[in-house]
């Protein structure tokens, strides 16, 4: 991602100089285009290299939704547009943040619309976020927006905290449990093998559970396995997440995980919860509502499941129902389909998808929590049975050995 400086004009004829991250130039030129400007000229920032990346580079949910709470009670209050964005960038804590919003300061000055000019920093601002201000800034709601935005982003990191904190705990144990059997199978095992024969026992008269045990030993201390484990390994790891990135990867991946059965539960509801509360605020912000599917297609976050939702979107331009394309989805419950033909009805779509929202989010609570107090007895069992089996095939021999001595 390089950073490209232009020149522009905008709908008035004026002057507009800024920043803006892209992958190529190409793409730079069209992200210019969608704040409404004409490039005059535009390169490649000089300030390339180390010194032209930001330590902590990165803008906090938790900051975000501050900022858009903060600016939603000052717009709605009458401070002008401009004073309330230096306001907020003088008290931000985030060297990074302050610096993004300088530059939709300065565009915001020049003549360009709070949205274009958020526009320009996408990794920061989404497009739910940009489309959502936008159209806040059509219709003259800018503050309810704004509060509809917080409200949302709070929910969405509220799930997603929920699920790490849920992950943790058997990431955590699987970790530690690897590296002492690994430890177990390479130092301890082989040492303690040695000692079953030198007390006179042979490697034919041990049980099969020890033989394997010793086997699996002898492979885990080769060089070809440790080649394996520090090199090949690592570079599947990378391959697989370098893959995952791509599109026809990703596409592949989620339609995996959607066929695993506790995972394809977790993800459905996520996904429905998230776009029950995207769309709904996208709709309350007079956003079209094939724009509204589409951009919530972006943030559901399963690509299997944004493919089937633009798909709804293309019927949707074709003068279909939303509520009777996602009748047909493999996805979407029946409850949702119906939710949103009674909104279309009462012309109420997006406060009856808050409900909806509502209801999914207290599934993905309930859901999560039952998960997480059925993996800790799994997590305890698993390690008692390995524990178990190390300790038979060690003690056993070594017992029968000694039976044999007296």
């Amino acid at each position: 991602m390089a950073n490209y400086a232009y020149t522009a004009k905008n709908d008035s004829e004026k002057i507009v100089r800024g920043d803006v991250e892209s992958d190529s130039k190409e793409s730079a030129i069209e992200l210019v285009k969608k704040q409404g400007l004409s490039v005059i000229t535009i390169s490649e920032s000089k300030k390339a290299g180390f010194l032209n990346m930001s330590i902590g580079g990165k803008v906090k949910t938790k900051d975000l939704v501050i900022f858009t709470r903060q600016l939603a009670t000052l717009v709605n209050a009458g401070v002008p547009l401009v004073r309330s964005l230096s306001t907020l960038q003088m008290q931000s804590e985030n060297e990074f943040f302050k610096k993004q919003l300088g530059e939709v300061i300065k565009k915001v000055e020049a003549g360009s619309a709070l949205g274009e000019a958020l526009s320009a920093h996408p990794k920061t601002f989404s497009p739910i976020y940009i489309n959502m201000v936008k159209a806040g800034e059509e219709g003259g709601i800018l503050d309810e927006v704004l509060k509809r935005l917080a409200v949302q982003q709070e929910k969405d990191a509220a799930i997603r905290g929920k699920i790490k904190s849920a992950m943790a705990y058997p990431s955590v144990i699987s970790g530690i449990t690897f590296i002492a059997f690994f430890f177990l199978m390479t130092t301890i095992v082989p040492k303690i093998g040695d000692i079953i024969v030198s007390l006179g026992g042979t490697k034919d008269s041990l049980p099969i559970y020890t033989k394997v045990l010793l086997a699996m030993s002898n492979v885990m201390k080769s060089p070809p396995f440790i080649i394996c484990a520090a090199v090949v390994l690592p570079i599947m790891i990378i391959g697989f997440k370098r893959y995952t990135k791509t599109k026809q990867g990703r596409l592949v991946w989620h339609k995996i995980l959607l066929k695993m059965p506790i995972v394809k539960t977790l993800i459905t509801k996520v996904a429905i919860a998230r776009f029950a509360r995207t769309f709904s605020a996208l709709m309350g912000a007079g956003v079209s509502i094939v724009e509204a599917i589409e951009t919530t297609a972006g943030a559901i976050g399963n690509a299997q499941i944004e493919q089937e939702l633009l798909s709804c979107s293309k019927a949707v331009q074709s003068g279909e129902q939303l509520s009777v394309q996602l009748e047909k989805s493999k996805h979407f419950p029946p409850l949702v389909s119906q939710m949103i033909a009674v909104g279309e009805e009462t012309g109420q779509t997006d406060q009856i998808l808050l409900k909806v929202a509502e209801f999914y989010e207290e599934e993905v609570d309930a859901f999560v929590a039952a998960l997480s107090s059925i993996i800790e007895p799994v997590m305890i069992v698993v390690l008692g049975s390995i524990v178990g089996v190390i300790a038979a095939s060690v003690f056993g021999p070594i017992s029968n050995i000694s039976t044999n001595i007296k």
